[in-house]
């Protein structure tokens, strides 16, 4: 038996989230003042649009409401994905990272910057960007490997992406 709030929500509001098809990645509940907000990060492999963030949102509150998992007082519910720079801890975020560049801290100590190619059991094959007209190389992390990663955002990544896509 759970112990904590955020334990108690989660076995609560997870099985709903995954029956509109997603994934809850994150529950954190924040006292703001006398107000309590409940942040829910939820996320899929094909992404979540505002309409499925809506839809979501209701479905919790409406759980939330016939339920005292949050307590008799006031609370806001914030319902939202990861974000463009969101933290890779699952292997289920590094499959979704495909193709994305990601800053790794290493447990060797360093860092590096790579972009995702492929993602197994094991771990991921990486491309690492070409320095000063310098071709990219090709590199493996195993998961031990990693201490952490994190999505890069890119605002003007100069390849054919688009073209891969149709």
């Amino acid at each position: 038996m759970s112990t904590t709030q955020s334990e108690r929500l989660r076995e609560l509001l997870e099985p709903l989230v995954s029956s509109q098809g997603l994934d809850l990645e994150e529950i954190e509940v924040d006292s703001v003042g006398r107000k309590r907000v409940l942040r829910v990060v939820v996320d899929s492999d094909t992404g979540a649009d505002l309409d499925r963030i809506a839809d979501v949102s209701r479905a919790l509150s409406a759980k939330l409401d016939e339920t005292d998992a949050m307590g008799e007082g006031e609370y806001t519910l914030e319902v939202g994905t990861p974000g463009a720079e969101r933290p890779l801890t699952e292997h289920r975020h590094y499959v979704r990272a495909t193709n994305r560049l990601v800053k790794f801290q290493l447990a060797e100590g360093g860092e590096l910057v790579a972009r995702i190619l492929k993602v197994d059991d094991e771990g991921v094959d990486t491309e690492v960007p070409g320095v000063k007209g310098r071709k990219a190389t090709a590199r493996r992390l195993a998961f031990d490997d990693i201490v952490r990663a994190r999505v890069q955002v890119e605002f003007s990544r100069k390849d054919n992406m688009k073209e891969e896509e149709a």
